[in-house]
């Protein structure tokens, strides 16, 4: 079993509930299966093998468990919630009660393992944006230099994530607007929060 010391900080630092469903997720995803490695990204636990697996995170009043490829397992427990996310599947637990059974749970993991060696599936995958090709307005790009927080986050960010953004900044007509957004935005992502991070937790 293999464990990262980043991952049991994260989740020492959460509520009481959301670390009772977290070290019993984390037990899942390594009785799974032996290769399993943990590692931290997007600010998240994720869990890798042969690529990434699954990862969870936990908010205010829930805990988000995740598959990176669930779009393309065998819902064969009905476990899932229809998404438009083109491979992300993404299930929710406030409680240990709502967690499937455990043998359920590793059974998926399992799937999403193999997956990542299916170069069927590896052909399916929706191709990922490239952030190269968002254009950021110097006034932005300026904004962002001057707060090196801010800079660093943002070029960690997600095409999305930059996209949103840029959206909301060049989409306003007044320049007090742009202004306002401006600052608003390089605060915002100098803590690392979204463009829409006060619906993320909902």
């Amino acid at each position: 079993m293999s464990k990262n010391a980043a991952v049991d900080e994260y989740i020492k630092s959460k509520e009481p509930f959301a670390q009772e469903i977290l070290i019993h997720l984390r037990n899942v995803i390594h009785d799974a299966s032996p290769y399993i490695t943990e590692t931290i990204k997007w600010r998240q636990p994720c869990f890798e093998s042969g690529g990434l697996v699954c990862a969870f995170a936990a908010f205010k009043k829930h805990v988000n468990f995740s598959f990176f490829k669930g779009q393309f397992l065998n819902d064969s427990a009905g476990i899932f919630a229809p998404s438009d996310n083109n491979e992300l599947t993404a299930l929710k637990f406030s409680s240990i009660s709502d967690i499937p059974e455990s043998e359920v749970l590793k059974s998926y993991i399992q799937q999403a393992i193999a997956l990542n060696s299916n170069d069927e599936i590896k052909k399916k995958a929706a191709p990922r944006k490239d952030k190269s090709e968002l254009v950021i307005p110097d006034d932005f790009a300026q904004a962002l230099s001057k707060t090196p927080a801010a800079q660093r986050v943002f070029s960690e960010f997600s095409y999305s994530k930059q996209k949103d953004y840029l959206d909301w900044i060049t989409s306003a007509k007044r320049e007090a607007t742009r202004a306002t957004r401006l600052a608003t935005a390089v605060e915002w992502i100098s803590e690392g929060k979204g463009r829409n991070w006060k619906y993320e937790n909902c």
